[in-house]
């Protein structure tokens, strides 16, 4: 098993910035790929960004709509994985997910944190 708490979601202006972290623990071994999704309302829920976990490499991917904006990082000593926003705007309000890929191919899912953009 693994848990995953997210934090740092919040209200922010149009060009500010924030961070979102992930804490896993559990299972820490199993994971492979950590990443965030968002769903906004009325939408469907759809991937972010992502890293593997593992402690040699630091391959990440985005999407398009994020990339030059946001940066996922990973502490493998806090099994902690965070998401820098900057230049937010409406379009980024959502429900953040952490996400936990493992080897034996389940994932696990985070709570959601709100993240509202709005002047």
């Amino acid at each position: 098993q693994v848990q995953l708490v997210e934090s740092g979601g919040g209200l922010v202006q149009p060009g500010a910035s924030l961070r979102l972290s992930c804490a896993a623990s559990g299972s820490i071994f199993s994971i492979t790929l950590m990443g965030w999704y968002r769903q906004a309302s009325g939408k469907e829920r759809e991937l972010v960004a992502r890293i593997t976990t593992d402690v040699s490499t630091n391959y990440a991917n985005y999407a398009d709509s994020v990339k030059c904006r946001f940066t996922i990082t990973k502490d493998n000593a806090k099994n902690t994985v965070y998401l820098q926003m900057n230049s937010l705007d409406s379009e980024d309000t959502a429900v953040y997910y952490c996400s936990a890929d493992t080897y034996y191919g389940r994932a696990y899912w985070g709570q959601g944190t709100q993240l509202t953009v709005s002047s």
